[in-house]
């Protein structure tokens, strides 16, 4: 037996050792690649700063859809007060609406996702150390949002707050009161109509895989959104194009950018992220995706009554 484990250890050290050096060229070319774009980042962030609208602002290098873009339009206009940013649910941070924000404008700021395998994972690289980044992993819930900010340093203003949760966004950000952002962006389910201000029902442990096979059944209405952003005194200036990102600004940082109504700003979202019960995904385009949620629970948010999709 022991002749055998030797005979396997040997055969295993060299398949080991080319492992860690695949492991490392791997992390390299991420790391050349993200140099890569901050250099086409910078020249791009300069014409989104000028351009003449959110629209023509859009471009995407880390977020993703066209969020970069996006940000960099809103702060060369609103000028934040503060240059700090709070993210939730942000995964292993290579697709995320602040990461450019960081590495281009070094802005700091607290990310949280609720998968400790992501949150080890940013704190080995490279840009962790190279920025004022705290990474935390906290399953988020209405009850534990600005305890989690507080302990971890945010409180009062800031300049940026993301969140994007798969479920309970709306809850959450009505339930935040311990800081204040001059911009605020957050998902919002586009089929769920421009009509109905409606959102999930709160369950402090929903998850978007659980609710529904489909996936589609998650988060809140734009009209939900903006009334909500009305009571916290933040103007709707509107969507990106991909329809799963609404943005706000406090009404006295509105520098010239017009706010619009729900009607002017709404973006049916094209994206096919949809599954059937086996969880395969089916690509199922536009308003075919709609008739799956037929039925499931909402609360309308301006009566706080049980209805239905």
């Amino acid at each position: 037996m022991k002749l055998i484990k030797k005979i396997q250890q040997l055969l295993l050290e060299p398949l080991q050792a080319q492992l860690q050096q695949i492991q490392v060229q791997l992390r390299q070319a991420k790391e050349d690649n993200a140099a890569t774009k901050l250099v086409m980042g910078a020249m791009l962030a300069k014409f989104a700063g000028q351009a003449s609208s959110m629209k023509d602002a859009e471009f995407k290098l880390f977020s993703q859809f066209g969020d970069d873009g996006i940000i960099q339009y809103l702060i060369s206009h609103v000028k934040p007060r503060v240059d700090t940013f709070v993210e939730f649910g942000v995964e292993d941070y290579e697709e995320a609406n602040t990461r450019f924000l960081m590495m281009n404008n070094n802005w700091k700021g607290l990310i949280i996702d609720g998968s400790s395998h992501f949150i080890d994972h940013i704190k080995t690289s490279s840009f962790y150390w190279r920025y004022s980044l705290k990474a935390i992993s906290s399953f988020i819930t209405a009850e534990n949002i600005n305890q989690l900010l507080v302990n971890n340093g945010i409180a009062g203003q800031i300049g940026l707050l993301s969140i994007d949760i798969d479920g309970n966004d709306y809850w959450v950000w009505k339930a935040i009161t311990e800081v204040e952002s001059d911009i605020v962006v957050i998902e919002y389910n586009s089929l769920f109509g421009s009509d109905r201000s409606i959102t999930v029902p709160y369950r402090p442990d929903f998850m978007r895989q659980e609710a529904h096979y489909s996936y589609l059944y998650f988060g809140a209405s734009l009209p939900a959104l903006c009334d909500l952003a009305l009571e916290k005194g933040y103007a709707f200036v509107g969507c990106n194009q991909a329809g799963n990102n609404a943005y706000f600004v406090k009404k006295d940082k509105l520098n010239g950018i017009p706010a619009l109504s729900v009607e002017e700003g709404y973006v049916y979202s094209r994206f096919r992220e949809n599954r059937n019960q086996e969880g395969i995904m089916t690509h199922l385009d536009g308003v075919e995706r709609r008739p799956l949620l037929t039925g499931l629970p909402v609360i309308n948010t301006k009566t706080n009554a049980q209805e239905y999709l």
